[in-house]
């Protein structure tokens, strides 16, 4: 099966900035998180879908090879059609503590960090 554009399924257009990126993809991953739609695979599908964009889109090198060369540019890039969904989950955490300044379970609903 062939994969999608990553700007299509993010939403966004070519010339799009990382604040846009960002933006559409903080919106996509919450809204098929799996935590929010608990047995719901299609759901699941889209969130590593979003999830994959956006790992391209918001590296200004991998996101360079992209738009020159297309899904063929990204050559040992991280393919998410294979992983498990703890795999996914765990580097939507690190991507969403850069969203946020970290959750202490990454999570929302996650106990708090809290400053000293």
């Amino acid at each position: 099966m062939d994969k999608r554009d990553y700007y299509e399924v993010l939403g966004v257009q070519k010339d799009a900035n990382a604040d846009d990126i960002r933006r559409a993809y903080r919106q996509l991953a919450l809204k098929h998180h799996p935590d929010r739609n608990a047995g719901d695979k299609g759901a699941e599908e889209k969130f590593k879908e979003a999830t994959e964009a956006y790992s391209v889109l918001s590296d200004s090198d991998k996101k360079a090879a992209y738009d020159r060369f297309g899904h063929a540019g990204l050559g040992g890039g991280y393919d998410f059609q294979g992983a498990g969904i703890g795999d996914i989950l765990s580097h939507f955490q690190d991507m969403f503590s850069d969203f946020f300044g970290g959750f202490g379970g990454g999570f929302p609903g996650g106990p708090q960090r809290r400053g000293r």
